[in-house]
């Protein structure tokens, strides 16, 4: 490869490396504002929220709060921008939404799952997209779950195993087609490689395919359109992305699949200002950039007149290695292209500057 070339490329640089005391489950910017938090466990098995705020190449922390139980995942997606409350899941199954102007209790809380919450989106609060400040909740006791904060206890959604199917632990969950008051999609993916998308306007299961790995993780390129692309991740190294804009009756989305790595890919998080370029976070400690190409056409008509969508392709625009331990959480700032945070098992959480963003 020519150094010209390579010259264009995007570089993952690490700007800022901040030590931690615990280990860091979950990280996210706070919207509109040079701050972020990183959720977790301490020692001793209390839950720690730590709230960082970015000062040129150092990080300061503002705030140090502990909670009664591990903190496994948060989001901000339920709330306004100018709320800014967080929402997160435990490791004993409790949903809350903090103030973190005044976080002593919660401004919601619910005994949402009888096991560890795995994962947490929001939907139709940051100012995108369309509907309630709903929140979705999938947990290890094998259900998926929608909430709304202004219904008090009850989910207003609860996707659970039929009676006599084995229950499935439920690692990640997101939400999708977002783009009016009506429509809404939630995606879950589970330990066995299964992934389901239940469609909340019929309440009923839209699609289910199965990957052959567990799914770490997934997430839809944009919540607040008409389903897009659907990248999901697993246990061995694998990621697939699915064309979610054209359903075939039998043989459902289109999909690419690209082995990234030897080992888990943990995270995927999609650029905010470009939905076809994502990172994933993977067990050896490493990051992937990646970005989606469409092919010339998304559609054809099968030999019977149905439609069925065509995958496109991805391609390595840069890799770089952190930590020799699994990067866990990852996310981008949605205010400023290319900054990034994400954490990992050794304890650290990083900032990073993703450059040459504009040229691809």
């Amino acid at each position: 490869m020519s150094a010209a070339v390579v010259a264009e490329r995007p570089q993952v640089v690490s700007y800022v490396q901040q030590a931690l005391s615990y280990t860091v489950f979950d990280c996210r910017w706070v919207p509109r504002s040079a701050r972020l938090l990183c959720l977790g466990s301490a020692a001793r098995g209390t839950g720690i929220i730590q709230l960082y705020e970015l000062h040129g190449a150092r990080l300061e922390l503002l705030r140090e709060i502990e909670k009664p139980k591990p903190i496994k995942c948060g989001t901000f997606g339920a709330t306004s921008l100018q709320r800014r409350y967080l929402a997160t899941g435990d490791f004993d199954g409790n949903l809350n939404i903090w103030n973190l102007e005044a976080p002593e209790l919660p401004v919601y809380s619910v005994k949402g799952h009888k096991e560890i919450i795995n994962s947490i989106d929001g939907v139709g609060g940051l100012g995108i997209g369309e509907g309630a400040p709903e929140i979705v909740t999938g947990s290890r006791d094998g259900t998926v779950k929608v909430w709304d904060p202004r219904q008090n206890d009850t989910p207003v959604a609860n996707m659970e195993p039929a009676q006599g199917e084995s229950k499935r632990d439920c690692w990640t969950v997101a939400f999708g087609n977002a783009y009016n008051q009506e429509e809404r999609v939630v995606c879950a993916g589970y330990d066995n490689g299964d992934i389901k998308l239940f469609d909340l306007k019929t309440m009923s299961l839209r699609w289910a395919t199965n990957i052959k790995n567990g799914v770490c993780s997934v997430e839809f390129d944009r919540k607040d359109i008409n389903m897009n692309k659907l990248v999901a991740t697993s246990l061995e190294g694998k990621f697939h992305v699915f064309d979610m804009r054209t359903q075939h009756p039998t043989k459902g989305f289109a999909s690419v699949s690209e082995k990234a790595q030897k080992s888990t890919i943990w995270q995927v998080r999609h650029l905010p200002q470009n939905r076809d370029v994502f990172m994933t976070s993977g067990g050896s400690g490493s990051l992937h950039l990646w970005k989606y190409e469409y092919p010339a056409q998304r559609s054809r008509k099968d030999s019977e007149g149905c439609e069925m969508g065509v995958a496109g392709s991805v391609s390595l625009l840069q890799n770089v290695t952190l930590s020799t331990q699994p990067i866990c959480s990852l996310d981008w700032s949605p205010d400023k292209k290319g900054l990034c945070v994400c954490g990992a098992f050794d304890q650290t959480v990083r900032v990073l500057i993703v450059t040459k963003l504009n040229k691809i």
